[in-house]
């Protein structure tokens, strides 16, 4: 038999395994990092938007609190008494109807919440969640109060001290706010209507400002230049605890726990020193450091959120408001008693 040389035999099979080539890869990588471009400012909103949620939801369990202890004493916490300059603040006096009433047993109002009892508690060095808004980055770092006081909570919601009055220490009058020192604010003196006026309000964790200056007179100013031409005790520096704005959420003073509608949320307040711009809260002075100069105040509501705060009103429900709300609106809404009519907001 004759066989022919490779009729029968396997053929070999060439195999080309070719992989991507370097432009290929480089276009492949170029494609990912634009999706991820493109996805991530979608996952940061919506981050934000939960964080937004839940600084509604935290103003809402404070207006709550608030109307809880309403309910019990029949009018609104003073922000502090004034017989002592270091009295509790709203926030302190509300902490049983805030899940806190274990912290609250262990202080006594009527001591200074700087006296040695109440340091010894341990209570000012408490965090309570739904004081803090998670979108300050600095709302969970503790503020060294320094020698007496020692570190402390801050907070990110003040109350209503009104428009720029805060308190007359001669006649024991507060002003047109909500809150005031010795104040027992209830429901009949909002004539304005619950629902039409502000309770509370987001501010920023160390907050600039001065304080303790010559009168600035009874007139609430028009522009930040007014408040800016003024001199007084430096609360502001480079180093983050030298801002010492809402560092203390114990402590009753308006610089500490509350705001006024002096300016619209959000305002620029640039004040100059030593060559470097800090945007300053002010506090003509400390209420319960004179026994006859009045105080008057501009601190304003600022948030992390872009454009907007949120705000608690007296009926217990929350709002979100606009940077660019009009100012005589803004005031309608920070008094009590004022006679006007909001509108829109």
């Amino acid at each position: 038999m004759e066989f022919k040389t490779g009729q029968n035999r396997s053929k070999g099979v060439q195999r080309s395994e070719r992989g991507f080539t370097l432009i290929e890869l480089l276009v492949v990588i170029a494609i990912i990092a634009v999706l991820i471009a493109l996805l991530l400012p979608a996952v940061q909103q919506a981050r934000e938007a939960a964080r937004r949620t839940q600084c509604k939801n935290n103003l809402k369990q404070f207006g709550l609190a608030l109307h809880n202890y309403l309910d019990t004493y029949t009018a609104l916490p003073p922000s502090f008494c004034f017989s002592t300059a270091g009295s509790w603040s709203v926030h302190g006096r509300v902490l049983p109807y805030m899940e806190q009433a274990s912290a609250f047993n262990q202080v006594r109002l009527d001591l200074d919440w700087t006296h040695p009892l109440n340091q010894a508690s341990g209570v000012a060095q408490l965090q309570v969640p739904s004081y803090v808004c998670p979108s300050d980055p600095n709302s969970d770092r503790m503020h060294d109060a320094g020698p007496g006081e020692g570190l402390i909570r801050p907070t990110n919601y003040g109350v209503n001290f009104g428009t720029w009055k805060v308190y007359d220490p001669v006649t024991n009058t507060g002003g047109d706010g909500a809150f005031f020192p010795n104040s027992k604010s209830r429901p009949g003196d909002f004539t304005d209507g619950m629902t039409n006026t502000l309770l509370t309000a987001e501010v920023k964790t160390y907050q600039s400002y001065f304080r303790n200056t010559a009168d600035p007179g009874a007139t609430p100013p028009s522009s930040v230049g007014f408040v800016t031409s003024l001199s007084g005790e430096a609360k502001y520096g480079p180093t983050l605890d030298e801002n010492k704005g809402h560092t203390e959420w114990c402590d009753g003073p308006v610089h500490q726990s509350g705001f006024t509608t002096t300016f619209v949320p959000n305002t620029k307040v640039p004040y100059v020193d030593a060559g470097r711009t800090y945007d300053v809260d002010f506090n003509s002075r400390y209420e319960g450091t004179s026994l006859t100069q009045i105080t008057y105040a501009a601190i304003t509501s600022r948030s992390f959120h872009t454009g907007i705060v949120n705000v608690g009103l007296a009926d217990g429900s929350t709002r979100t408001v606009s940077e660019n709300i009009d100012p005589s609106i803004w005031r309608a809404l920070g008094t009590r008693a004022g006679g006007e009519v909001p509108g829109e907001y």
